[in-house]
């Protein structure tokens, strides 16, 4: 059997799954409020520069994937989305995006789907633009998630990822490791009511390839014009390539 990373451990790849849904149905309900909390609202302003970076046009079939409670989709759609599906492996997340679809009257307007981002039941180049924020670190096999992304484009159509990255200057990364491992566990246990969760959370992204070694898996997958943009001084990462 093969093994994979969650968080710090090593644990079998198939159980790796099954923890990952554990930690997302454990914090789904407070999971906005506590992107809030973690990241001092900064994750608005990554989603932003994020979604800015799309360039969304109205012709646009978009494919969200981890795409949980709806933040991207919902900003896909506002820029003009001609249609977008909301991918995730945990319904949980998914029905906490439905009930925020259904009070901003837009519930009919996207596609919902629970799946693994591994294995999409979903037909070939049947997108424009796949997009995934902060979820791809949590795939068990980011190659397979990476070839079925390849797969769903249609030739043209772009892949997006945002993702937590590898901090680039010395003093930040001091400090941002103290206020990750010291503050975000405490964080989730008294807004979330569970720390384990945000522990996971903040270990995954350390497990995580940089930014160098993940645009070679993209380009690996078969994507070209591959890039990466680095915020917050390589906190998060917008990584990006087109199926050709």
């Amino acid at each position: 059997m093969s093994s994979a990373q969650f968080g710090f451990r090593t644990v079998e790849a198939e159980e790796k799954t099954s923890l990952v849904k554990g930690v997302f149905d454990a914090v789904a309900s407070r999971y906005d409020l506590m992107n809030d909390a973690m990241s001092f609202g900064l994750h608005r302003l990554w989603k932003r520069a994020f979604i800015s970076e799309a360039a969304v046009r109205n012709s646009m079939r978009c494919l969200d994937v981890a795409g949980g409670t709806g933040d991207i989709a919902f900003a896909l759609l506002k820029a003009g989305a001609a249609h977008v599906t909301i991918s995730d492996i945990n319904n949980a997340m998914l029905n906490e995006g439905r009930k925020r679809a259904d009070d901003r009257g837009i519930l009919q307007k996207v596609e919902w789907l629970c799946a693994n981002a591994e294995s999409l039941p979903l037909p070939d180049n049947g997108y424009h633009l796949y997009t995934i924020a902060f979820g791809i670190r949590n795939v068990t096999h980011i190659d397979k998630a990476l070839a079925e992304a390849h797969r769903v484009l249609a030739p043209g159509g772009r892949f997006l990822c945002l993702e937590f990255s590898k901090v680039n200057m010395e003093l930040l990364a001091r400090a941002y490791d103290s206020y990750s491992f010291n503050v975000i566990p405490k964080l989730g246990k008294w807004i979330a009511g569970d720390g384990a969760p945000y522990q996971y959370l903040v270990e995954s992204i350390r497990t995580f390839p940089a930014q160098e070694k993940f645009s070679a898996m993209i380009e690996k997958a078969g994507f070209k014009q591959v890039r990466h943009i680095n915020m917050s001084g390589g906190v998060v990462a917008i990584h990006s390539g087109y199926k050709i």
